[in-house]
């Protein structure tokens, strides 16, 4: 495989398109660091006069798309300059902004949103009179290990999850109102956190 491997990249190819790997492969790969096996998303940046336009008739942009599918890596559109100004407005603005644009959300948003998929990242929340807060995780990580990424007492003394999804919640307004609805739900250790769970964790030690 490392043969294999220093060939691929002697012809400048990024390890991330040696294909055809076997498990044993992906670990050595894994072991070895190398910044070609990194993710890459690659941005092509357009004119504002030109945001809206399909990509089929932005012969540059295209040129990207080819070159990221043939480097097996993720790509996208922003236009910088919109993003600039975006940045200078309050949200109700950026909201109303956009809106007239056509768009529905910021190229910043997009590109967390990717970077978060390319990296098999997602997001659960929790939520108290205190704070609400977003913890990131590893897509396909299970309820106590979710807990353990607020206080490994959590992981170890984890007895249930208490969950409720982000919209019924905005709805409602509450934890206590979506538990009277009976839109709270109780999952145990073996339960995989979903992207925008809101979770109260139960546990003791």
């Amino acid at each position: 495989f490392l043969q294999r491997l220093y060939d691929h990249l002697s012809a400048l190819k990024p390890a991330r398109t040696l294909d055809n790997l076997s498990e044993d492969d992906e670990e050595i790969l894994k072991s070895l660091f190398l910044l070609t096996a990194k993710p890459v998303i690659y941005t092509a940046n357009i004119s504002e006069a030109d945001m809206g336009k399909d990509e089929t008739d932005l012969p540059l942009v295209m040129k990207v798309k080819e070159y990221a599918k043939q480097e097996n890596a993720e790509y996208m559109v922003i236009c910088a300059k919109t993003e600039e100004e975006l940045s200078s407005l309050s949200p109700e603005e950026q909201e109303m902004f956009l809106s007239e644009l056509g768009l529905k959300e910021s190229g910043l948003d997009r590109l967390v949103k990717t970077s978060y998929r390319l990296l098999g990242l997602i997001s659960y929340l929790t939520a108290g009179e205190k704070e609400v807060r977003a913890w990131t995780i590893k897509q396909g990580t299970k309820a106590p290990q979710a807990a353990g990424k607020i206080h490994s007492d959590f992981e170890k003394g984890f007895i249930r999850a208490e969950i409720v999804d982000y919209d019924v919640l905005v709805e409602l307004g509450s934890f206590n109102a979506a538990k009277e609805k009976g839109k709270v739900r109780a999952e145990g250790k073996d339960y995989v956190i979903k992207d925008g769970d809101v979770v109260l964790f139960r546990f003791n030690v």
